[in-house]
């Protein structure tokens, strides 16, 4: 079954006349009969009764005709919305966003959804995840873009993809040269992480006694740039999620194995919300950026 089957049916069901029905559809008569007559034999049923010369409709036919027009102003609504000017957007979305989506993810949905919405407004903020759910709850925020929680969440979580995280040291580090390390060699090495208050801090301890190592934790940094400004420029390493790492960074950047620490970023949103154009938009972008980053990550 085809749309045209459906605008067809429409047509002759309010017309009752072949003729005015295809001068409406802007087709001949008889494509219009044989159109007609494909849908029924498509469905099984008469749709339609010839009565001299008169067309009427027959009982499934007034059944169908009711689904067949909402279906109809379902797709002309679409078509619709797809067809309005995009700058035709406004109003605004409200993103809060970690520390590392804040470094280049976020800049660059932002960046590409108010070049499709140039009257649109976004308004980002950067906080934990814990307060990301919070403020989501409350209905400070309209979206979250974090790690998967921990624990279990009132929340939907979306997951984007699987993000393994590494080693970062310095070019000078004792460690440079190796393409992988296992994680109980980190066993008595000098490292900056995040504090136990983070789910990622959590996730890599729990990795660290899985293994029997036991790191020297020289410093604890709620941001990443300055755990990597460390990194740059001592002897102590730092392991966060691979995209937190600047392209042009001169860190030396060695997978973890056995067991290898991995984050499942994705996109927080209240469930009983019903999701706005702008979160919609916004939500798409935020995929397919968070797709190709995944590519090139795993290339």
């Amino acid at each position: 079954m085809e749309l045209r089957h459906l605008r067809y049916f429409v047509a002759l069901a309010e017309c009752l006349n072949f003729t005015r029905a295809a001068e409406r559809v802007h087709v001949t008569q008889s494509t219009l009969s044989h159109q007609i007559k494909q849908l029924e034999d498509e469905v099984g049923r008469a749709l339609f009764e010839r009565i001299g010369k008169r067309v009427v409709m027959t009982e499934p036919g007034e059944v169908f005709l009711e689904y067949a027009s909402k279906a109809l102003r379902e797709v002309d609504q679409g078509l619709g919305a797809l067809k309005q000017d995009a700058a035709a957007l406004a109003g605004e979305v409200r993103i809060g966003a970690t520390h590392t989506f804040n470094l280049e993810l976020i800049p660059e949905c932002v960046a590409l959804f108010l070049a499709r919405h140039p009257t649109a407004r976004v308004i980002v903020a950067e906080l934990s995840a814990d307060d990301i759910g919070m403020k989501l709850n409350e209905g400070a925020l309209d979206l979250g873009i974090a790690y998967r929680p921990s624990a279990p969440s009132d929340l939907w979580f979306e997951p984007l993809y699987n993000e393994e995280m590494v080693l970062a040291v310095s070019k000078d580090h004792p460690l440079s040269s190796r393409k992988r390390l296992r994680m109980v060699e980190l066993h008595k090495q000098r490292l900056v992480l995040l504090p136990p208050v983070f789910a990622t801090r959590t996730l890599l301890d729990e990795c660290f006694r899985g293994c029997g190592a036991e790191p020297v934790i020289v410093a604890e940094m709620n941001t990443i740039a300055p755990m990597l400004g460390l990194a740059a420029r001592t002897d102590v390493g730092a392991i966060v999620a691979l995209s937190a790492i600047p392209t042009n960074s001169d860190l030396r950047i060695i997978p973890l194995e056995s067991p290898t620490p991995v984050r499942t970023p994705g996109i927080v949103w209240r469930r009983e919300v019903k999701q706005t154009v702008q979160m919609r938009s916004f939500s798409s972008i935020v995929r397919k950026l968070a797709l190709g980053r995944s590519l090139r990550n795993k290339g």
